[in-house]
Formats: structure tokens, sequence, C-alpha cells
């Protein structure tokens, strides 16, 4: 069907058409259906999005290493409050790992008198093999001061001091080695408790930060809101006492003031986004609020379904007002208005001849 600036211009040729035959000849008739119009064509471009927040973090439930069973949650900061920045929001059941803390640093204190008395111990030995050492030292000094008298001795005499001599001698030689390889041996038992606490103070240190890991702080100031998780066979926001797997998400803290929607736009409505364009913003949940928004980017590349033909993109507009209705995952309608020029109708000038 034509439109009505494609009628008026019809009927306009046709009147001029029957005016030229009275005439005889009439002059070339060119008429446009644009000068016929009263101006562009207006239309509102509608696109629905989700509410997110610009400034956003998620708290999930943290890893705790060398264990990845779960942990109960025993505090949870109320849905809806603000918090500053370090304020407390989650806290877990730490009452295993402050057991097993007393009893890591019990060990290491066990394993310090060890050591204390493993080196009084070392120490004692070591003044007694010292003292061997000197005695045998001194008998080698009289076997050679009774080596010296051979020549005025017997022969028999004589075979015997060298026979003392050679056995002082040996026996000091054999106490330096012995010295020598308990001392080896003494270090490394020493060395051997010493990474026994070395390791315990690691487990010490492993479960302190586990400690710290089971009570969450903000990260930033701003606003909480719940996440919804599986429990009890259903889904719902977690609640205090409940058991909570590691990774799972707990809640969001995010910033009211800067407010964004995240909306897809069909591949042919593509050319209306100009750049900072505005909209109206319309919250399902609010069906009287109105708020106003500006286009801050969109993705150049389109995306489509699985095995669907209608390819849409990605638009991010910039909610330009601060309201407690704004909050994280409401559905938002974005209405931009857009012009679309009508295409321009030109009637075929005819030579109309006389009529006989």
């Amino acid at each position: 069907m034509l439109s009505p600036p494609g009628i008026a211009a019809v009927v306009l040729v046709s009147m001029a058409a029957l005016a030229g035959c009275g005439k005889g000849v009439s002059p070339d008739i060119v008429v446009e259906a644009s000068s016929l119009a009263s101006g562009p064509e207006k239309d509102v471009l509608r696109v629905t999005g989700v509410v997110q927040a610009l400034n956003a973090k998620s708290i999930r439930v943290p890893q705790i290493s060398a264990q990845s069973s779960r942990v109960t949650l025993v505090h949870l900061i109320p849905n809806g409050r603000r918090v500053e920045k370090d304020d407390v929001l989650v806290e877990f059941d730490r009452t295993a790992l402050l057991d097993e803390a007393v009893e890591v640093e019990a060990k290491i204190q066990d394993l310090g008198h060890q050591i204390e008395e493993k080196q009084a111990q070392i120490r004692n030995e070591a003044a007694k093999r010292t003292s061997q050492i000197r005695e045998a030292e001194a008998d080698l000094q009289k076997a050679l001061l009774q080596l010296r008298k051979g020549p005025v001795l017997s022969e028999i005499d004589r075979l015997k001091n060298e026979e003392r001599a050679e056995s002082a001698k040996a026996r000091v030689e054999s106490l330096r080695k012995s010295d020598a390889a308990r001392q080896l041996a003494e270090t490394a038992s020493v060395k051997v408790l010493e990474l026994k606490r070395q390791r315990q103070q690691v487990t010490l240190e492993r479960i302190r930060s586990n400690l710290d890991r089971l009570v969450i702080r903000a990260p930033q100031g701003g606003m909480i809101a719940h996440e919804n998780t599986w429990r009890s066979g259903s889904m719902g926001p977690p609640q205090e006492g409940d058991q909570m797997w590691p990774g799972q998400p707990v809640l969001r803290i995010f910033d009211p003031s800067s407010m964004v929607v995240e909306a897809s736009v069909n591949e042919p409505d593509l050319a209306a986004l100009q750049p900072a364009a505005r909209a109206a913003l319309y919250l399902d949940a609010y069906p009287g609020a109105d708020f106003q928004a500006e286009l801050v980017s969109a993705s150049p590349v389109a995306t489509a379904g699985l095995d669907s033909p209608v390819r849409t993109f990605s638009a991010r507009f910039r909610v330009l007002s601060s309201d407690p209705r704004l909050l994280p995952d409401l559905s938002a309608a974005l209405e931009l208005p857009r012009r679309r020029e009508p295409v321009s109708t030109t009637a075929t000038p005819r030579q109309a001849g006389a009529v006989p």
C-alpha cells in the first residue's frame, strides 16, 4: 500500500494529466513526495538488557590450601547493607584450624627443646672426646721420650717402648678420626631436628594463612547483594550454618553510584546507535520509574545463538543518575529515538498529446 505522501503525489499527477488533456500540450511535470511530506519520519528503537554495576567484586568461598573439604558459614553480612573497605563480610568456621595451629605450635616448641638438649649433649660429648685425645697425645709424648733412652736400655725394653709409642700414635689417630666422624653425625642430627622445626613452621604459616582466608573483608566500599547458590535441593541465597564448597559464590559488593545496562541490539538496528546517543531507561520491576542513559560502547562483532539466524550486537549504556532502585540483575528496557528518512518518489515526466 502507498503511504499518504505517495497517494497525494499520484493524485496530483493525475490531475495535471487531465488538465493537460484539456489544453492540448502540457509542460513537463515533476512531483517529489518528499516535498509534500511534513518532514522526516520519526520512530523509536527499543532494546532490552540487564542492569549491572560498573564496579563490582564477587566474593566466593576461599580455597583452603592442603584441604579440599567443605567449610561452614558462621557469619554473613545482611543483604543490602552498605559497607566500607576492610569491613568483615563473611566468616567461616575456624575451629578445626585453630586446634591444628595449637598442636603445631606445641610441636615447634618441643622440637626447639630437643634441639637445645641435643646441642648440650653434643658439647658434653665433644668435651669428653677432646679430653681423651689430649690424654692419648700425652701418652704418645711419654712413649717418644722412652724411645730416646734406647741406647742405654736393653733390647727388650727398647722394643717395648717402640710398641708403646706405635700404640699411642695409633690411638691418637683413631680418636681424631672418630672425633671428626662424630662431629659430622652430631651436626647432621641437629640439622634434622632444625628441618623438622622449619617444616612445622611452614605448616603453621599455612594454617595462619588459611585462618585469614576464612575471614573475608570488603575489597572496596559499596552495597552488598547475596548470590543464589544450590542449597537444600533448590536455588537460594546462602545462610549461616550452610556447608559450602570452595569456589561457590557467596555475595557481590558493588558501587551503586556507577550503574550500566548491558543490552543486545539486533543487526538491522545497529545503524540507529549513534555515538553518545541518549536513551530513556525503564525498569520492569518499577513500571512508573524512568531514567536517562547514554551509549558508552558497542561491540563491533555480532554474535548469534546456536543454530539461530538472528545476530545481535552487545552495547553498554551508562545510567546518568543514581537511584536506590537501580540494582544489579534487574531487567531493563531502553528506548532510543531514531530518524529514518523516507525514500523520495519522483513522478516520471510525460509529454501529453493534444486531444483531437
